[in-house]
């Protein structure tokens, strides 16, 4: 039972693979999805390669750098056997890959007793939930506003649609968390209702992180699908549907915003990708355990198995999202022919 539990994350994360797989080869066919493994494949062995490159080139010694220097030379030389850092080059990086396959990333240099996979069970979940909730949000919220600003091109609601994208697009996340703080503060001295400006233990505290994280990719989602809009609403097709008397909110959602679609979904999928790893200055502002803050803190110690598992599951993230972006563009417009 206990190792059922330890490979609980594993098995929950094939099995998700598989679902993805099996919907793909029934929605676009085998052969593509046949191809787009074997890339997918061949893109994770690359960054799994360079990832060790960097690891086992970097200067100094892990486990010096964490004994400060006073281990014993005996410590230092079974240190350096159980995590396999005395044998060879290729000796290494087929352990790394062989034990990566297995998804197991060994132990943490800082502690011997801790495993790299209790450390992304416990900080990345915080980290999706922020990121994928944050995308969300933007897409939900972004894409209606993008498509009505479109159809209202050139009226009131356009231009303050477009300017407030502009600006929130504009300003980082760094100085967004800053006037967010002072609200904050200044509504909860006033003795009215404010949200916690710091942590990720109750629902108060996630609202602020979230909305930031999302504002960004909201002002992005707003102007492509204007812009995706603008250019689909041009085409003779859609004037030739309103010269057959068809309504306008048929011409709208049946014939334009699902060939404008396309390029939306083509934001969507490195979106959701980097959702998971491009959150750690939030995280870091708002003081979230997160598995973006814990990388700084495992690259500053020199950890490298944390930061090497890391990496590979930010690929592993975009690589999925990209074949369910293109799994999309044949549920959005089936003349696209993946053959």
């Amino acid at each position: 039972m206990d190792q059922l539990s330890q490979n609980l994350p594993g098995i929950i994360f094939l099995l998700v693979i598989v679902g993805i797989c099996a919907f793909t080869a029934i929605r676009v066919g085998v052969r593509f999805l046949i191809r787009r493994l074997a890339g997918l494949v061949f893109v994770l062995w690359g960054v799994s390669f360079i990832t060790f490159v960097l690891g086992y080139f970097a200067p100094g010694n892990a486990v010096l750098v964490n004994c400060n220097g006073h281990c014993p030379r005996a410590q230092v030389a079974s240190l350096m056997h159980f995590y396999g850092l005395d044998q060879g080059f290729w000796q290494q990086y087929w352990h790394f890959l062989s034990n990566a396959v297995r998804l197991d990333f060994g132990y943490s240099y800082i502690d011997r007793t801790v495993r790299v996979n209790d450390i992304l069970s416990r900080y990345v979940p915080v980290s999706a939930q922020l990121g994928i909730s944050g995308v969300v949000l933007a897409v939900l919220v972004g894409v209606p506003l993008g498509l009505y600003a479109a159809v209202k091109a050139n009226t009131a609601f356009d231009t303050v649609a477009q300017t407030a994208s502009l600006v929130l697009f504009a300003l980082p996340s760094f100085v967004l968390i800053p006037f967010y703080w002072l609200i904050m503060i200044n509504l909860h001295n006033a003795g009215l209702p404010s949200l916690a400006v710091t942590g990720w233990d109750s629902w108060d505290a996630m609202v602020g992180p979230i909305l930031i994280f999302g504002a960004g990719a909201f002002a992005f989602f707003v102007r492509i699908t204007r812009a995706s809009m603008l250019e689909v609403l041009r085409q003779d097709y859609v004037r030739t549907a309103r010269a057959k008397g068809l309504q306008e909110r048929v011409v709208i959602w049946k014939h334009a915003f699902r060939n404008a679609l396309i390029n939306v979904l083509t934001a969507v999928g490195p979106a959701l990708g980097f959702a998971v790893g491009g959150v750690f200055i939030i995280e870091l502002l708002f003081n979230i355990p997160g598995i973006g803050v814990y990388s700084l803190t495992a690259i500053e110690n020199r950890d490298y198995p944390v930061v090497q598992a890391t990496v590979l599951l930010i690929a592993v993230f975009i690589a999925l999202a990209n074949l369910l972006t293109d799994v999309a563009y044949g549920i959005a417009d089936p003349r696209i022919k993946t053959q």
